[in-house]
């Protein structure tokens, strides 16, 4: 990873696309641990969390995680699922967070000099191609380790940088014997049900 300690950076995390890429991986993230890696490489200026929200249950499974996140240095950007009926009549959980990503990206760019987007969605890469194009550096966390990889290859290719996931597994990996310092676990059964259509 190439760094420097005085630029600006800030991270975009797209929830369900990160969380599929670390359980592919086989491991669970440390959000306190990934905070504090980039804080050592930067000046971290922001680190924005996404994900939808189930709004009308009673109990969302992934509330802990996001209540977690939102009280311990990531500013979090929701919104409510929509439900829909598919092709075969099964009821499925809409929650594509790729504008509010887009949008954030290009108005924190003049505040930044390196952008960490993690996410392999090859819709980004257009906006890669902006944000670079103001002069900013874009480094994307995804995975290729994975059958098939988790990371569109035109994305990959317009990025600064290719981050590689697993290779920052030692550094972010939850550790499980330790559950009272770590960060809540995303449920599977959220994203599992809420995979973006």
């Amino acid at each position: 990873m190439t760094f420097y300690p005085q630029e600006r950076l800030a991270l975009f995390l797209d929830g369900p696309n990160l969380y599929n890429s670390a359980r592919a991986l086989g491991f669970d993230i440390d959000y306190r641990r990934l905070l504090g890696l980039f804080q050592s490489r930067g000046r971290l200026i922001r680190a924005f969390y996404y994900t939808a929200l189930i709004e009308d249950q009673e109990y969302s499974p992934i509330r802990p995680l996001v209540d977690w996140l939102d009280y311990n240095g990531f500013t979090m950007v929701t919104k409510p699922t929509k439900e829909f009926t598919d092709s075969s009549g099964r009821r499925r959980l809409k929650g594509n967070m790729d504008i509010e990503i887009a949008i954030d990206v290009l108005d924190m760019a003049a505040h930044l000099d390196h952008v960490v987007l993690f996410s392999g969605d090859g819709d980004f890469r257009r906006l890669v191609e902006a944000v670079q194009r103001r002069g900013v550096r874009v480094s994307i966390v995804s995975t290729i380790r994975t059958q098939p990889p988790m990371v569109a290859d035109e994305l990959r290719r317009q990025a600064d940088t290719f981050i590689d996931l697993q290779d920052l597994m030692p550094h972010i990996q939850r550790n499980v014997e330790r559950r009272d310092m770590a960060t809540p676990a995303e449920p599977d059964e959220f994203y599992e049900s809420n995979t973006p259509a």
